[in-house]
């Protein structure tokens, strides 16, 4: 299935850009004890990072470990090249965190999951 996407888009985009590998990386928090206590994974490709998954333990929030964190996924990606950050969060997640770091909302999804909504977010580097 991936080598016929890979074809059409072929089709569409330089090879260069159809064959570029992911690249896959996450940074993490530790507290004084050396537990984890946040984290974010990303995959990028093309000119875009995908934040998949961003989590801060309860006890390093409002501590700016959240903001530290995608401080260095943005430095991160910027000298790799990408251009651009994307993410998704739920309505009772964290888009005013996001927004407070300069991530605009370019699409909602209404009643997902079942009573709220899925915001989706971006980020010019």
């Amino acid at each position: 299935m991936s080598e016929g996407i890979k074809a059409f888009n072929q089709e569409h985009l330089p090879d260069a850009v159809v064959f570029e590998p992911d690249t896959r990386f996450a940074v993490f928090a530790r507290n004084a004890a050396g537990e984890v206590v946040g984290g974010i994974r990303c995959n990028a490709y093309w000119n875009y990072c995908l934040l998949e998954l961003v989590w801060i333990s309860e006890e390093a929030r409002g501590k700016q470990v959240g903001s530290q964190l995608m401080a260095k996924v943005e430095d991160h990606c910027r000298a790799l090249g990408f251009e651009y950050i994307r993410t998704e969060t739920v309505s009772f997640q964290a888009k005013p965190f996001y927004e407070k770091l300069g991530y605009s909302v370019y699409g909602e999804l209404a009643d997902f999951p079942k009573g709220h909504t899925t915001y989706c977010l971006v980020k010019r580097l």
